[in-house]
């Protein structure tokens, strides 16, 4: 074959297996635009049918009680797991959970049992291990509730710009809820259901604030309540929120720089015995061991550990 014939013959492959990968590349780009769809159809149906649930199961008149400030009722234990959930962003209920913590617990309590038949450290092991749970869907909220913070000032900017466009309030909730990112797209989509469903605007904005349960949406709660009995211009407003958003994320910023040191100091003090420990173990074992004669010692480290790590978690956090 001659050097012009392998070189088109290549040019040719080359060319044959670009536009094949094109082609393909197109068809996964149209199927994964269907799939988006219906995703953020399905999103919008279940955003709906919890709207309509929440609305169904409520009292109308004591939800727009709560959401003008005049009542605050006292919630039960099972409605401060729900909107615990609820703030996880966990499709769960909250009997679930706990029956979630009764089987971590119960894994923990029987090898004790069945293995070492040493039902105090069973029991001891089994209500250690049943709080996990919880403290999995506490990182959860804590994440959801950073990021839900850190999309704040952008969603009140597009709802300043959609006012200025001549737009309602109920709208401009809407476009966040269409043009926004998870999961503050989920939470004003929520709130623009159920004022669709018949929820007053300001009950569903106070059960906005509750679910979210942010210190920044309950300002922009109270500030949008004030606006609506007293009037003004409720773009400048937004504006002016999202700068004050933006100002405290700086300032939470500036105090996790400076508390960062004292947070790894208490990382570092929680790590070291049970890092000492599986050393000892693996250096001298027979020396570690008899450490697990007496598993009351180790109880009472691990709630010192424990209490020591809530005082330095208290001290290096706080509220402002």
């Amino acid at each position: 074959m001659s050097p012009m014939m392998a070189i088109l013959a290549f040019c040719a492959g080359f060319f044959l297996i670009f536009a094949i990968n094109y082609a393909m590349a197109d068809v996964a780009e149209a199927h994964r635009h269907r799939y988006r769809m219906r995703l953020e159809q399905e999103l919008r149906r279940r955003q709906q049918e919890l709207a309509r649930a929440s609305v169904a199961d409520r009292d109308l008149q004591m939800a727009t009680a709560v959401g003008m400030g005049n009542l605050i009722p006292r919630r039960t234990l099972k409605e401060r797991l729900r909107d615990f959930l609820n703030e996880s962003g966990l499709a769960m209920r909250p009997d679930q959970l706990l029956v979630a913590c009764g089987a971590i617990a119960m894994l923990a309590f029987l090898p004790c049992i069945f293995i070492g038949q040493n039902w105090l450290l069973g029991m001891l092991l089994g209500f250690a291990a049943a709080p996990l749970p919880l403290a999995y869907v506490a990182f959860l909220r804590k994440q959801r509730r950073e990021k839900i913070l850190s999309q704040l000032p952008e969603a009140f900017e597009m709802m300043s710009r959609t006012l200025r466009a001549g737009q309602t309030m109920s709208q401009a909730l809407q476009t966040v809820a269409d043009e926004g990112a998870a999961p503050i797209s989920e939470e004003f989509g929520f709130c623009y259901e159920q004022q669709n469903l018949g929820l007053t605007p300001e009950a569903a904005m106070q059960d906005l604030s509750l679910r979210t349960g942010l210190l920044e949406l309950k300002i922009f709660v109270m500030a949008v309540m004030i606006h609506r009995q007293t009037g003004g211009n409720m773009a400048e407003l937004l504006d002016k929120l999202s700068r004050v958003v933006r100002d405290r994320a700086k300032i939470r910023g500036s105090v996790k720089a400076l508390t960062a040191e004292g947070a790894m100091q208490a990382y570092i003090l929680m790590a070291l015995p049970p890092a000492m420990l599986a050393i000892m173990m693996v250096m001298n074992r027979p020396y570690a061991i008899l450490l697990f004669e007496y598993y009351w010692l180790l109880v009472g480290a691990g709630v010192a550990m424990t209490l020591g790590w809530l005082w330095m978690k208290k001290i290096i956090n706080f509220d402002f």
